[in-house]
């Protein structure tokens, strides 16, 4: 392969330009690798987050059927008048409760604070000395999944009344 005399260095030219191009081939398909590498676990990440999303909405709608049981078991408890069916249903119904907030569902709390229209329905108004718009009652119980309101309480609020003891204008 090598000639005589000058060919030699014409050889080499050669050689380091082909290794050059060829080092450069080297780098486009290690970089092309890396981005698919980086493409690949967005990917993967983005898998994990939708797999999440959709076991969360799959539990939603189950969660949603047992709050009909959960209300039942809050009508009924009051109206057991035996102790002893009154503890077991008691206990039935803590332990279904222990369940659900275990898959992150919570009552929403809201007597006594102000009326938010993500997390309450407001059914009716009350006029009386509380500052307008103060949860006055919870008439339905409203329950949120992880931090999504799956239902909101049924709620009464307050509607302020001036008292009539100030000084007569008149």
């Amino acid at each position: 392969m090598y000639r005589k005399g000058g060919d030699r260095v014409e050889d080499i030219e050669v050689l380091k330009k082909e290794l050059e191009v060829q080092t450069r081939q080297a780098e486009d398909r290690l970089n092309q690798l890396k981005y698919l590498q980086a493409d690949f676990d967005n990917f993967r990440k983005w898998y994990e987050k939708e797999k999440g999303v959709i076991t969360t909405l799959a539990n939603e709608q189950l969660i949603k059927d047992l709050l009909v049981i959960l209300d039942d078991f809050e009508r009924a408890l009051p109206a057991i008048e035996q102790e002893k069916n009154k503890e077991g249903m008691q206990m039935v119904y803590n332990n279904l409760q222990k369940i659900l907030s275990g898959y992150g569902l919570e009552p929403i709390e809201c007597i006594g604070k102000k009326f938010d229209p993500n997390s309450h329905e407001a059914l009716c108004m009350e006029r009386c000395g509380e500052e307008t718009g103060t949860v006055l009652e919870d008439l339905g119980k409203g329950y949120r999944l992880k931090s999504k309101v799956i239902r909101p309480s049924k709620v009464k609020i307050a509607e302020h009344v001036m008292d009539d003891t100030g000084e007569d204008n008149g």
